[in-house]
């Protein structure tokens, strides 16, 4: 049996500083490469000190390498519109100026058409008000790659990388725009005792007397309140504790730490980014190569076996499992 002819395309997003723009992208199904660059500008190969200093007509921008049949361009767009903030003309968060100003770059009329689209739904959800969505949406140029120190910055400089974003005000604003809008009465309703006590109060569920903490079943597991993908069967393993235990998240942006000082310890609290649902702890006793051990409370997770995948819009996940 013949395999499947790989096919795959370019996307290129500017959204203020590149450094906070790579980390989105990059843990996603069906990403090959994503790439921090200059495009928008008149000056060949510009560098990074002309682009800062204006005139050059460049903006940063990602360019991205992706199988549309894995991860659609669609789906990019989501995540995009999701690092930024659309309704600002004159730069991003603290960072001001051309160099920084949001743009879609479409390499082909079906993505000029799905970004669009996009634009129009979210003008219409109302989320930003009655602010207009300004984000211009632009036949793709050149495209010049930037210096080999601004690629994966943040895994280069991960703690400056951390300081920068939630410094130049991105963190917050992400937070407080695209973080899920959560109805406690309608999670109230929706969610079981359990569920509602792990993920809104912060409590735990009985070791070995929950759902998932010896299932050994192949699927993926995503935030029972927001619906966000968090954790795949590949990664799990029987720690010994009675709750399921992952050596690393699907991805790394899906997941919020926090500091816990409760109970007269000192822990790593797990958080969903979106949903910001409690969902368990991390620790760094772990056997794999991580060295870490994600202990999670069932009742914060659904599963979705990997035969269903496709059936309930987690369909870019399917490549995981090779059967």
């Amino acid at each position: 049996m013949n395999e499947p002819v790989k096919r795959t395309e370019l996307a290129t997003f500017a959204g203020g500083c590149f450094w906070c723009m790579v980390h989105p992208f990059d843990e996603l199904p069906g990403i090959e490469r994503v790439v921090s660059g200059y495009t928008g500008g008149r000056k060949p190969n510009p560098t990074y000190e002309e682009v800062c200093a204006g005139g050059t007509g460049h903006t940063e921008a990602v360019q991205i390498t992706f199988d549309p049949g894995i991860f659609p361009y669609a789906k990019l767009l989501e995540t995009f519109w999701r690092q930024i903030d659309p309704t600002d003309p004159g730069g991003q968060f603290h960072d001001r100026g051309e160099s920084y100003r949001t743009a879609i770059f479409y390499h082909s009329e079906e993505q000029r058409r799905l970004a669009e689209l996009s634009k129009e739904e979210l003008q219409a959800s109302g989320r930003f008000g009655d602010k207009p969505i300004v984000t211009p949406i632009v036949p793709a140029g050149p495209f010049y790659q930037a210096e080999e120190y601004h690629q994966d910055y943040y895994k280069k400089n991960p703690m400056r990388y951390k300081a920068y974003s939630k410094g130049s005000g991105r963190e917050a604003f992400i937070e407080r725009n695209w973080r899920m809008r959560k109805n406690d009465m309608e999670l109230r309703e929706r969610l079981s005792d359990m569920q509602y006590a792990v993920t809104q109060l912060g409590k735990t569920e009985p070791p070995f007397h929950n759902e998932f903490w010896n299932s050994k079943e192949e699927g993926i597991y995503v935030d029972i309140v927001s619906g966000e993908p968090l954790f795949s069967s590949l990664d799990k393993f029987d720690s010994g504790c009675g709750w399921p235990s992952f050596h690393k998240p699907l991805r790394e942006a899906s997941i919020a730490e926090k500091l816990d000082t409760s109970h007269g310890m000192i822990r790593t609290e797990v958080r969903s980014k979106e949903g910001d649902s409690h969902l368990g702890h991390v620790f760094d006793d772990g056997p794999g190569v991580t060295g870490l051990r994600y202990c999670i409370n069932s009742a914060a997770l659904r599963f979705i076996p990997k035969a269903d995948l496709e059936k309930e819009g987690y369909g870019e996940y399917r490549q995981l499992f090779k059967s």
